[in-house]
């Protein structure tokens, strides 16, 4: 189920660090008064990663209940954006690469130069 994606109408990854040790209630106040974001809307999946980075728990909610999942990698480890405490939307393909350890945030993005160099 968490390998390929298909049939979340969202993804958002929580950046930065997570505790782990929280269960569905905590990992549900941090999406609400966090990220303020809704922790009830259908289909949207939450993905968490702590301080290690070989495991991940994911929160999703499916109209009658909370969907708890909890990954963890046996070798290698998910690149994970660590940069701020936010959550951001990935797409289909970002989440895909996410969970083959491909980077989906670039550590150093190529930023636009506001004077091209002058030809010679």
């Amino acid at each position: 189920m968490l390998n390929d994606g298909n049939g979340f109408k969202k993804i958002y990854l929580a950046t930065g660090y997570t505790d782990l040790r929280r269960g569905i209630e905590g990992l549900a106040a941090i999406i609400r008064f966090q990220f303020h974001l809704d922790p009830y809307d259908t289909n949207t999946l939450f993905l968490f990663c702590g301080r290690r980075c070989d495991r991940i728990k994911a929160v999703l909610w499916e109209g009658d209940g909370f969907l708890l999942l909890y990954k963890r990698l046996n070798t290698g480890a998910f690149s994970w954006p660590r940069s701020a405490d936010e959550a951001i939307e990935i797409s289909e393909e970002q989440y895909r690469m996410l969970m083959q350890g491909l980077e989906i945030v670039a550590k150093r993005p190529i930023t636009e130069l506001k004077d091209p160099p002058k030809a010679m």
